[in-house]
């Protein structure tokens, strides 16, 4: 430990923050827009669109074959610099039923 310098100790510091701050991020934004959505009378879930994007697809309706597993970073950039042709094929997703998203539960109870 004697090798290590007070700036490299602070550079790891904040590094560990930075993750910490990403990886909690979408919870901290789940939270916040639950807390406006239900001061303003809305659905806490879905914010009264009475829909909630499919999770297996994000909402497209459709994935990638091959799944999680299957990701090609040369296709997905290629994919992200708008030339839409790509190799690997799009499949409906199965659990929406590629139609991307799902009826609220909690505005179906009302």
């Amino acid at each position: 430990m004697d090798n290590i310098t007070a700036s490299e100790v602070a550079g790891l510091a904040v590094g560990t923050l930075l993750l910490c701050a990403t990886i909690a991020a979408p919870k901290i934004d789940a939270f916040f827009s639950s807390s406006q959505r239900s001061s303003l009378g809305m659905c806490k879930r879905c914010g009264n669109l009475r829909r909630l994007a499919c999770s297996g697809c994000k909402g497209t309706g459709s994935v990638k074959e091959g799944g999680i597993f299957g990701i090609n970073l040369v296709d997905d950039l290629y994919e992200s610099y708008g030339n839409r042709e790509s190799k690997v094929k799009q499949i409906a997703c199965a659990k929406c039923q590629a139609k991307g998203y799902f009826s609220c539960p909690d505005c179906s109870k009302l």
